[in-house]
């Protein structure tokens, strides 16, 4: 039978992807503010109802980086019968999009951008996908979580918002692919074939990153203290370069976007770093003791947390050739700046030290609590202070912002105070909320000894 005993896999596949791009081309064609939302949950609930069967790919991309880092079963062979069905999915699933609203459109860099602005944004947000995809359904530490289908499919919320205005936020070549043909009549053909090629580079370097960050995966060890500052440079760096994406092209959704980022990530690498991403958190968990963050672990975090946000800062301003500055919204003052970014830091942070760092921590729900702590502070407090809650995003932000003119170190020293100020504040109600939980390590401790 060779492969065709594998049918009900390649039918899960097409059928994945059918629902993936029929959803894509009808919100496209009904302009819906939500429509990144939408196409994430019909992603979400299809790896849920069809991950048992086929793994749930439904992205050529995501196959390709699965079977780079010897995760998939039946080797390149089924790997190749996988993106057929996949490719055949998409295209139907647009034409049925298509016929149902009697439009098309086509698949092309938006607004005034070019072709190398709009393949960089579709490799990243490609890469993003395809990492979390190894990282939450493919990694040994993290399998028989329930998380997953919620990690995956809440990539498309980040991307979607953050890299739709430049270049229509595909990040799949059987959404790519099919959306091209089943428009090639009306808007003739050959965008696809760019977005492509960087969306499987995309697959490779997420496949390449998943070796750095899981050693152990590929034979190697599993205490190698470097896997968990890269960890933590990716997180931020994904985290700075979503929020600068947004705000730069104006998205009310801005901030369920970049919460979704930093949910995304946290449960793809929280089991390396702990996932803090945010020098405010690396200084709550320190201060609540418990040894959940040594003193050389937290200075190295700090330092690449930031880094990352003076990278990911730099690329959003390389995309759109301008930034924005750092500091109070029209209205508000310092004194206001002050009481927001203190209090939801401190919410942030709060959240962090109950949900994933407690004896009895949250296993599957952790990152959705953390990174709707962005959303609420986002929305809460974004028209009083930006809604930073993070020195290391006020960092990128303020040192992007330099590049076009701007005193540096303006006002991203000030926030970051404020914000580190958030975060002890928050180690100290910890400390009296969960103040068993302090006894009890303290306990453990002495018995050690």
């Amino acid at each position: 039978m060779g492969e065709y005993s594998n049918l009900d896999k390649y039918i899960s596949e097409f059928v994945g992807t059918f629902l993936l791009v029929l959803t894509v081309a009808c919100n496209v064609n009904a302009g819906h503010e939500y429509g990144a939302l939408s196409i994430a949950c019909v992603l979400m609930v299809s790896i849920y109802a069809l991950g048992g069967v086929s793994g749930a790919h439904f992205n050529p991309a995501v196959t390709l980086a699965i079977t780079l880092s010897e995760k998939m079963e039946g080797g390149w062979k089924r790997a190749i019968f996988y993106c057929i069905a996949q490719l055949v999915g998409g295209t139907a699933g647009a034409a049925t999009g298509f016929a149902l609203y009697d439009k098309s459109f086509n698949l092309e860099p938006q607004r005034d951008f070019g072709g190398p602005h709009a393949c960089l944004v579709e490799l990243f947000y490609t890469a993003m996908l395809c990492f979390v995809v190894l990282n939450v359904a493919c990694a040994s530490n993290t399998k028989g979580n329930q998380y997953y289908g919620l990690a995956i499919g809440f990539v498309i919320v980040a991307g979607g918002y953050a890299a739709g205005p430049v270049s229509g936020g595909a990040f799949n070549p059987g959404v790519a692919l099919g959306v091209d043909l089943a428009s090639v009549l009306k808007h003739g053909f050959g965008w696809s074939l760019w977005y492509i090629l960087y969306q499987l580079f995309g697959a490779v370097v997420a496949a390449l990153l998943f070796r750095v960050v899981r050693p152990d995966e590929f034979g190697g060890s599993a205490q190698n203290p470097y896997s968990k500052y890269v960890s933590e440079f990716l997180g931020t760096f994904v985290l700075v370069f979503t929020v600068g994406l947004n705000v730069l092209a104006k998205n009310n959704p801005a901030a369920l976007s970049i919460a979704a980022s930093l949910m995304c990530m946290i449960y793809a690498l929280g089991d390396v770093s702990g996932a803090h991403f945010n020098p405010a958190v690396t200084v709550a968990i320190m201060f609540s003791g418990r040894d959940k963050c040594t003193a050389v672990d937290g200075i190295f975090y700090v330092l690449v947390q930031l880094l990352g946000g003076i990278a990911a800062g730099i690329l959003y301003y390389a995309i759109y050739g301008t930034t924005f500055a750092l500091g109070p919204q029209p209205g508000h003052g310092w004194g206001a700046v002050a009481v927001a970014e203190i209090l939801f830091t401190f919410v942030l942070c709060f959240v962090v030290l109950n949900v994933a760092t407690i004896k009895e921590s949250s296993k599957d729900f952790f990152g959705l609590a953390i990174g709707m702590c962005v959303t609420v502070g986002g929305f809460a407090i974004g028209g009083i202070s930006g809604g930073s809650l993070n020195p290391a995003v006020s960092v990128g932000i303020d040192t992007a912002h330099a590049i076009v003119g701007d005193k540096y170190w303006h006002n991203c020293i000030a926030y970051a105070g404020l914000e580190i100020v958030g975060g002890a504040l928050a180690a100290a109600v910890f400390y009296v909320v969960r103040y068993d939980e302090i006894q009890s390590h303290k306990s453990g401790a002495v018995k050690k000894n």
